[in-house]
This record gives C-alpha cells, structure tokens and sequence, in this order.
C-alpha cells in the first residue's frame, strides 16, 4: 500500500497466490494458517453461521458491519482495489488491483488515474467496462441519478463521500478526484462496490437487493432477508473459479445456537464459537482458527457528562479493570488484552504504549484526586452479539463487577446490534445510557479513524474532541506513504490513550470453528476473508 506522488500497484499474480496456499497447508493455530488437511481439493456447500443479522445485499448498504461485508458484499461485489488475503498470515493485508490494474496519482495528491482490468464481466454476463464505473459512482453521488437513493447516499459516505468529481477519460481509464489530498484514497476504493448497471437498470434500485449482481466470487442465488443468503461459485471469476460449489450463510445470533448447529451439521463453519465451547469441539475434531488482527471491543465513554468529563476518572475506570482475567479466564485466550487505544495487529501499536494495568488501588486514588472518592453510578448500553462484539454481555458483567470493586456502580441495558450501531450512526445513544460498548476496526480501513476520535464525526462518540488529535489525523491521511501515515496515527492514538475517552478492554484474534470436513482457509490479519480458496469434502 505504500505510495509515492506517482503510484502504480499491479494485481498479485495468481499462481503466486496459489502457490503460497499449496506451501501452507496444515491444521490452523494459534498465530494463524490454513485450516483443514488432505490435499488439494475442491467442490462442495459451506454453510456459515453467523453471529448477526446479515446485510442488504444492495451494494454499499450493507448495515451488519464488517462480518456482513466479509461473508456476503465481498462475496459478490468488488472495488477498483481489493485486499490481497493470501500473501501471508504473518502481516496486515495489503491493497491490490481488483477492478482496476493499476493506478496513478498526480503531484496535487487529489487527481487519481485508474486503468481498468479488461475482460471481466458481471455475473449476469454484460461487460465490466469505465461507464460501469461513472454510473456505480452516479448511483453513490449523484441526487440527480435515477438510481440514487438517500439509503446508497449516506451508506457511500463512508469512503466514497471524499470523490469530488468522475469521469471516464478513455475506454480503459476512470479519472477521480478527491475533496482533499487523501493517502489511503485506494484502500477506501475496496468498499465503494460496483454493480451490474444492466442489473440495476432492470430491477430498479428498489428491488436490486433482491436480484443482486456484481463481479465478485459468488454469484447470487436465494435468500431470506436477514436470515439466510445462498450463493454459487461464479465459474467466469476472473482470478479463477473459486473451489466451493455453493456458499450459505446463515443468521445464528446467539452463541449456543451456533455451536449447536455446527455439531448437528446444520453449518460446517461458524464465527466466534462460545470460548466455553473450544475445547470440547477440538476433541471433536473441529479446527479453530485464530489470528491476530485490526480490532479494539472498548466502551466509548461520554465525555460530556460528569463525572465522565474527567480524565483522571476515565483512567480511574481503565486501571480498575482485569482485562488479563477477561481474555485467559472468560476468552479463554481467544482476545489478548488492550491497554492502549491502538490494536496490537497494526502499524499504529506501540509496544512500549500499554498504559493501563489492572491496579485498583491507583483507580481509587485517581478517583479521589478527581473529587469523588467513593465513586458514582452510571449506564451503558451493550449489544448481545453482532460483528466482532466476542461475549460482549458476559464480558460487560465483568467490567462491573471489576468498577464495582472502586466504587463505579454501573447499569447495564442491553440491546441487539442493529438498533445499537443505527443510533450511533445518527449521533445517538441506543437507551440513552452514559456510554456504549462494541468492536471496531480503527485501521484497516483508515477513513473510520476520524469517524471514532474526530471531534466532527457525524457518528456519536462519546462528544471527545482534541484539536490536536484532529490535525494529526488530517495530516497523516493526506500523505500517501503508508509508513508516515501509520507513525502519524501512532502520535494521535498515543494522545487517545493518556486521555482515555474509551475504556480498553481486548483486541479480539478473530477465532472461526471450521468442521473437519472444511479444507483451504487461509486465515489472514484481517477482518475480511478470501473464500477462494476453500473447498468442502
């Protein structure tokens, strides 16, 4: 992802791909690999059960977070650009062509030149060409366009809100220009998902997630929305055909219902298995795959109320808690604890930056200095599952009774992930509470960073602002040097950590059980997934 003013990144090659698969095979551990044994095969249904509602398949609008993207979007969509999952399991993912070959950006770090991959085509076989491209980018942008909607407006905004202009310069060439220079503008293009216009012209906007189209691995089949999606293999994918015949994915919101099904066969994968749960489904042959990656599960404090408003009282809360107790005894090892604001998996984590351990007694003399000494009550709304959100219920239960322990009396209500993630979208608390829990990602995709710790986010965040943090994010973002944007991300989250706006809790390693009947995943540093590779005996 490393760029200078003039850029040009070409695809991985697939045979390089393949063959650094065919070099990992083995069973799945603890610091990643590929899951399952017995050779190269292919062929064959996997049934996921996921741990939330899934998305609208309509493209950008999305609405289950990053495990709906990874499990249905990215299944049948692509960007110009993609995250390349196969070139290690050791490092971040990296960004490479996908819809585009290469791209160049001019010396005023805003106009970016993108040539087009020939010869691809959308699943329902009319041709992926630049006028594709301007109308996705119209449908996005455009309130003129006879296929925008407010709902594709604002779910855009995300990563394609920063495009000031498009157009096609030539039959193999897209021209787009940002608002401001922007470094991570490629990586930004890997959500902004391109669709069939044929597609989309025939069904109208209201109806395309019903008959969804893209050029992406699978192509669709059935569904039942926000149950269950059924997809097939696209034979014509243009990095090869992938290995799986089909692909299901299926809403299993709770925990124990998941495992369930994956010991009666009802799936042969699912994500976040109940810690509780691993080993007895090691011993019964199930792999478990884990891997460190881009993910922080954290309360977002308001620090507009008293006594909240304090730092010393936000670091009160960070020092009372065990978060080493959280991720051995209720995780089981499958999160490592967070003591600073940046995940450990990324360019942005300092090893020498863990700032809070678990120490009660200096919680209590933070809390005194502040002026109430024998602590104070307050709220926080939790979500009971969805994307990257680990036993969040249990684990609130935890942060009580650690806060408890110094005088932080907290009421816990309780909501599902929809409802939590839409109120915040709005700037809103779902219930009202004083603070809220999720997961997050902070660095794989770097337009979110300003949306969690810029004091403009349009999503609520807990009201912190430090002007300083803002210019160190704006800066490093518009530098197109990955290594100078990460140290610039360091600084600020550096700064996040001392004030101590969130409450640190874990970084989760992003564990999936995987039937021994499942071969080929290569479990990345990533939240996203290649299911390319896997196949089902």
């Amino acid at each position: 992802m490393t760029r200078t003013a003039r850029i040009r990144s070409r695809a991985v090659a697939l045979p390089a791909a393949v063959a650094l698969l065919g070099a990992a095979v083995g069973c799945a551990g603890a610091d990643g690999g590929t899951a399952g044994a017995g050779g190269d095969g292919r062929g064959g249904t996997l049934v996921i059960g996921a741990t939330g509602k899934l998305p609208n398949t309509d493209t950008v609008i999305g609405g289950a977070g990053f495990e709906g993207k990874r499990l249905v979007s990215f299944q049948l969509y692509e960007g110009l650009t993609r995250y390349e999952l196969l070139q290690g399991t050791d490092r971040p993912p990296v960004v490479t062509g996908a819809l585009a070959t290469d791209w160049q950006v001019a010396a005023d770090r805003r106009t970016w030149t993108f040539t087009l991959r020939q010869g691809v085509r959308f699943q329902d076989g009319t041709p992926f060409d630049a006028d594709a491209v301007v109308f996705n980018l119209a449908r996005y942008l455009d309130k003129g366009s006879p296929e925008y909607t407010d709902a594709l407006g604002a779910a855009a905004a995300e990563y394609a809100g920063d495009i000031a202009s498009y157009r096609k310069t030539d039959a193999e060439h897209v021209e787009l220009v940002t608002k401001e220079p922007n470094g991570h503008f490629p990586e930004d293009l890997a959500h902004v998902l391109i669709a069939s216009p044929t597609a989309v012209r025939r069904t109208g906007s209201a109806n395309f997630a019903q008959h969804p189209v893209g050029t992406g691995p699978f192509s669709f089949v059935s569904q039942t929305e926000g149950q269950q999606i059924e997809l097939a293999a696209n034979k014509d994918y243009w990095r090869g055909a992938p290995k799986l015949d089909r692909l299901v994915v299926k809403a299993l919101p709770d925990a124990a219902a998941r495992t369930a099904a994956l010991r009666s066969g009802g799936v042969n994968w699912i994500e976040y298995p109940n810690p509780d749960d691993i080993e007895s489904l090691r011993s019964d042959g199930v792999t478990i795959a884990t891997n460190s990656y881009d993910h922080l599960w954290y309360w977002i404090l308001d620090t507009s109320k008293a006594p909240w408003d304090n730092p010393l009282v936000r670091r009160a809360a960070n020092y009372a808690i065990d978060r080493q107790a959280i991720a051995d005894k209720l995780l089981h090892g499958t999160a490592d604890p967070a003591y600073q604001a940046a995940p450990r998996a990324t360019g942005a984590y300092d090893p020498a930056g863990d700032v809070y351990s678990h120490d009660p007694a200096k919680a209590r003399q933070l809390l005194a200095e502040a002026g109430v000494p024998n602590g104070f009550s307050t709220s926080v709304t939790v979500p009971t599952g969805g994307s990257g959100n680990l036993l969040p219920v249990p684990i609130a239960e935890a942060l009580q009774r650690d806060l408890a322990a110094v005088g932080i009396k907290v009421e816990l209500r309780t909501t599902d992930w929809t409802t939590l993630i839409g109120a915040e979208a709005k700037g809103q608390v779902a219930l009202g509470s004083d603070a809220i829990a999720q997961s997050t990602t902070l660095f794989q995709s770097e337009a979110l960073l300003p949306l969690f710790i810029g004091s403009k986010s349009p999503f609520w965040t807990g009201h912190y602002a430090d002007p300083q943090v803002d210019e160190l994010l704006a800066s490093s973002a518009a530098d197109p040097d990955q290594a100078a944007r990460q140290a610039g991300y360091r600084t600020a989250l550096a700064r996040v950590t001392q004030d101590a706006p969130w409450l640190f809790v874990v970084n989760d390693r992003n564990p999936r059980a995987l039937s021994p009947k499942v071969h080929g995943l290569v479990q990345p540093r990533s939240w996203f997934l290649d299911l390319t590779t896997v196949w089902v005996r």
